[in-house]
C-alpha cells in the first residue's frame, strides 16, 4: 500500500467543505500510489481525487505541475484538472502536507499493454507534446544527463550489491553517452514518467493521462525514448517489435519525427534506461524493509540498457526503414 499520510473523517469533511463540490459521502486511500498519498473522494456531486504531496516532491515545483495540468486540459488533452476552493486556491494544506483536489478520470490503466494500446499511447504522447508547445512555464529536468553523476555518487559505493561490476557498467555508459548527447533536437514540455500505470483506457481506447510530477522541459524525443522502455518490453525484458512499431506509428500520426530525432532515438533510449537504472538503484538501496512501498528491481533496466547497446538505428525499434 502507499497511503503515507492518514486523514481523519472530520479532517476530510472540513477540507472538502471548503470547495463547491457538494458534501462528503466517503473517501478511500488509493494503494497503487508510489510517490504521494492519494484518496478517492465521493461527494454528492460526484467523484474526485485528492493528492497529498509527500516529502519527495519539491513544493517549489507544484505551481508548474498544477499550471501544466490546467493548460493541457484547456488544450483538449484529457487529464486531471485542479479544482479551486471557494477562495480561488488550488494548492492547499491537509494533515501537514500540500494538498490538491482534482477532477476524476474514468478508465483503467493497462499493466500488460497490447500493440493497440501502444498505438493509442503513442498518439496521446504526441498530443501531449503538441498541447504543451505554448505552455510558458519552465522546469529543468533534474533527472536528465546533468543529474546522472550526482545520482551515481549516492549509490556508487553499494552499486555492486545489485549486480556485479554495476558501478563500472554505469561509468562506461557515462563515457559513451554524455559526450555524444544531442544538443539541438526539438524541445518542449515532457511527461518524463509515462509508464502504463499513468495512462487510462476505456474499452481499449485512450481516456486520460495522470501523474505529472516528473514533468519538465527536455527533448520531446527523449520522452518517446522513455516510453519505448516503459511500454515495449515484455516481462522477460525481450523487446516486442510489434509494440514498438505500434507506439511509433501512433506518435508519428500526430507528430512526425525529424530526421535528427530518428537518428538520435537509440542514444536517447539508452540514456532513458540509464536514468531509470540509477533512480531504481537508489530506491532499491535506500528503501527500508518496513517501507509502505516495494521498490522496483533495477535489474530490469540494466537488461533494457544491454539491449539498447546493440541497437544501430531507430528501425530496430519499429520505425519503418522508409521513414528513417
Amino acid at each position: 500500500m502507499a497511503v503515507f499520510t492518514k486523514v481523519s473523517k472530520n479532517q476530510m469533511a472540513i477540507f472538502i467543505n471548503s470547495y463547491d463540490v457538494g458534501e462528503l459521502i466517503s473517501f478511500k486511500g488509493i494503494e497503487e500510489g508510489v510517490e504521494n498519498t492519494n484518496f478517492l473522494i465521493i461527494t454528492t456531486y460526484g467523484k474526485y481525487i485528492l493528492t497529498l504531496y509527500e516529502k519527495r516532491v519539491n513544493p517549489l515545483d507544484l505551481p508548474f505541475f498544477l499550471s501544466l495540468m490546467t493548460h493541457l486540459s484547456s488544450a483538449g488533452l484529457t487529464c486531471p484538472t485542479p479544482i479551486q476552493d471557494r477562495n480561488g486556491k488550488q494548492l492547499r494544506e491537509l494533515a501537514g502536507r500540500n494538498a490538491v483536489l482534482v477532477s476524476f478520470l474514468p478508465g483503467l490503466c493497462i499493466i500488460r499493454p497490447e500493440p493497440n494500446h501502444c498505438q493509442e499511447a503513442g498518439g496521446a504522447l504526441a498530443r501531449f507534446h503538441k498541447a504543451g508547445q505554448n505552455f510558458t512555464m519552465k522546469r529543468t529536468n533534474t533527472l536528465g544527463p546533468d543529474g546522472w553523476k550526482l545520482l551515481f555518487k549516492q549509490i556508487e559505493h553499494r552499486a555492486n550489491e545489485i549486480y556485479k561490476d554495476l558501478d563500472q557498467i554505469i561509468l562506461a555508459e557515462f563515457r559513451a553517452l554524455l559526450p555524444n548527447w544531442p544538443k539541438h533536437l526539438p524541445v518542449g514540455v515532457i511527461h518524463a514518467d509515462l509508464f502504463p500505470d499513468n495512462m487510462f483506457f476505456c474499452e481499449g481506447t485512450f481516456s486520460g493521462v495522470i501523474d505529472f510530477y516528473f514533468s519538465c522541459n527536455d527533448f520531446l524525443a527523449y520522452d518517446l525514448a522513455i516510453c519505448i522502455n516503459a511500454w515495449c518490453f515484455e516481462p522477460n525484458i525481450s523487446y516486442n517489435l510489434s509494440k514498438g512499431e505500434s507506439f511509433l506509428r501512433g506518435y508519428e500520426k500526430e507528430r512526425p519525427l525529424t530526421s535528427e530525432e530518428k537518428k538520435a532515438l537509440p542514444l536517447l533510449a539508452r540514456g532513458a534506461a540509464v536514468r531509470f537504472l540509477l533512480t531504481r538503484s537508489y530506491d532499491w538501496l535506500h528503501t527500508t524493509p518496513d517501507s509502505l512501498v516495494k521498490p522496483h528491481n533495477p535489474i530490469d533496466y540494466l537488461y533494457r540498457l544491454l539491449f539498447h547497446q546493440s541497437v544501430k538505428s531507430s528501425a530496430e525499434y519499429g520505425l519503418h526503414r522508409s521513414n528513417t
